[in-house]
């Protein structure tokens, strides 16, 4: 577990994502800055992640996902890739129907926004194993 003033976020912390943990190993935090439900296409929120915080596989239906890390450093992975490290500054493009995750390193919390349009399908999660492995 992180001390919260070691989180990072230019748009604050956010509150504990309880209604997502069952979709998440170890600890995130979500605020909401802009909800599809206020007349448009795609939600946007920051998603903060404790170290070793990861989210379960996915994909989006109908839409896709652009991440901007903010902070931190973090991984990346779409089913049948290679993990790739992601830091600050770095901009993901998940595009309608490919399987990824994404979560901090081992060392380091990560922040990022997800500007998401869409539905996600939550799948299994990134197991300790898979996940041990990258930071090596």
């Amino acid at each position: 577990m992180t001390d919260n003033k070691d989180l990072q976020s230019l748009f604050g912390l956010g509150d504990k994502n309880d209604a997502f943990a069952k979709y998440f190993i170890g600890q995130s935090y979500l605020k909401h800055l802009v909800d599809p439900h206020d007349n448009i296409d795609f939600g946007v929120g920051v998603v903060t992640f404790e170290p070793r915080c990861r989210n379960n596989w996915h994909i989006h239906r109908e839409g896709y996902q652009i991440l901007l890390v903010t902070d931190g450093e973090g991984w990346y992975q779409e089913w049948g890739q290679a993990a790739r490290k992601i830091k600050k500054g770095d901009v993901i493009v998940t595009h309608d129907g490919i399987k990824h995750w994404h979560g901090a390193s081992s060392k380091h919390s990560m922040t990022h926004l997800a500007l998401t349009a869409g539905k996600a399908e939550w799948l299994e999660p990134v197991s300790d194993d898979t996940y041990d492995k990258l930071d090596k």
